[in-house]
């Protein structure tokens, strides 16, 4: 995998720019959710309706995410993250389009595969920046997705609170999203494939340690998926709340895990993957079970604000044990990433299908459990401990150690 020659100020304008991507795929997400209740009224569906429309972005990006490689093999790292994430900001458009069911489905299909293709193109980027540095900063870069989200769904939820039609406020953020997506992108690594190398196979199976390591990330991105996509439905119909109160529930949520992941970092190189993660499950459990036994809203949004702090860290440090697993860092990550990622679409769909033969309380008690899994298994994340960085190359620039992991 070759790379242009860089300095190391234009590693830190590289990191800067990622992490901007980053920002800017989250807050499509914030956008969307935030508008879910919305969307579903205008299209008229029932909750286990929305829920099986909700499994149609996993099927998307379970059948796309596997042509984000070959995509970045034959364009280019920047050039493939240019266009995944300019069709990715598009799709926002779509959902609110839908006028039934059906037109749901296929809109949140696309949604889905592009979703997919463009997270697997920026972590990929993520991760060979990151080797650059010699520095952890995989935390902090899903932290600027947070971050995003956060953007996101605060716009939504005052565009909630006004009334506003979803279709007119997704297509202006669609196209302030796409204009941003196309500026940050200009500073990321231009990382190429070499002429003789092979192009990546579209599909492979994930090493066991992938499999053991992606179980606990799947544990962490379910419960976050469920919260950012259903607690402002929750508070909706189990609490009677408004519009624009439920909304909020998405912005408290995205808030808890922009500062957790943000100073992420600093918390794990203090005290260790499997103390903070341990911590984190004992905190998101007992968030889930505010939820599911709230009396009123406030106790609602609280326990989503700390099922937020308590889940944030899980999937960097999933990506980071899985790429000091094993002798191909490469392919566990793909692995987790596939693993965790369809996790949180496969998360809304569930908990919706769940809620129809049952209620959604009972469905955020599944993901209490789950999250009280991650302090049973916050073990098998060990290897996402830093080890002491090696010597770097005169000129201060870490040497180049394979391309994208993703």
């Amino acid at each position: 995998m070759a790379a242009e020659t860089v300095t190391t100020e234009r590693l830190r304008r590289a990191r800067f720019a990622v992490a901007a991507v980053f920002c800017v795929h989250g807050a499509v997400t914030g956008s969307f959710a935030t508008r879910i209740p919305w969307i579903q009224e205008h299209a008229g569906v029932s909750a286990g309706q929305l829920g099986l429309a909700l499994a149609f972005p996993a099927l998307g990006a379970s059948l796309a995410m596997p042509l984000a490689g070959a995509i970045s093999h034959r364009f280019g790292a920047r050039t493939a993250l240019r266009g995944l994430l300019v069709l990715w900001t598009l799709s926002l458009i779509l959902p609110s389009l839908a006028p039934n069911v059906w037109g749901l489905c296929g809109a949140l299909f696309v949604y889905g595969a592009t979703a997919g293709m463009s997270d697997v193109a920026m972590n990929a980027l993520g991760v060979e920046t990151e080797t650059r540095l010699g520095r952890s900063i995989m935390s902090s870069l899903h932290g600027m997705w947070s971050v995003g989200a956060l953007i996101g769904s605060a716009a939504g939820t005052v565009a909630a609170h006004l009334g506003a039609d979803a279709r007119i406020h997704h297509l202006i953020a669609a196209l302030a999203l796409t204009a941003l997506g196309l500026l940050f992108c200009q500073g990321v690594l231009d990382v190429r494939s070499a002429p003789e190398e092979e192009a990546p196979p579209r599909f492979s199976l994930p090493p066991k340690s992938a499999l053991v390591i992606g179980a606990i990330g799947f544990c962490g991105v379910f419960a976050e998926g469920a919260s950012l996509d259903w607690s402002a439905v929750y508070l909706r119909d189990e609490l009677g709340t408004s519009a624009g109160l439920a909304a909020a529930s998405t912005t408290a949520f995205a808030l808890t895990m922009a500062v957790a992941r943000l100073v992420g970092d600093r918390v794990v190189d203090r005290f260790g993957a499997v103390r903070t993660v341990r911590v984190g499950g004992a905190v998101a459990t007992l968030g889930g079970l505010m939820v599911v036994l709230a009396p009123h809203a406030a106790v609602a949004l609280a326990g989503f604000g700390l099922i937020g702090l308590g889940v944030a860290v899980v999937v960097p440090l999933a990506f980071a044990a899985a790429g000091r697993s094993g002798p191909n860092p490469s392919q566990a990550i793909a692995g987790v990433a596939t693993i965790t990622y369809t996790s949180g679409l496969i998360a809304p769909s569930a908990i919706g299908g769940i809620a129809d033969a049952t209620s959604l309380v009972f469905s955020f008690g599944l993901v209490t459990l789950l999250a009280f899994g991650l302090v049973l298994g916050a073990g098998v994340l060990r290897n996402a401990d830093r080890k002491a960085p090696e010597a770097a190359p005169a000129d201060g620039v870490p040497a180049q150690s394979g391309g994208p992991a993703a």
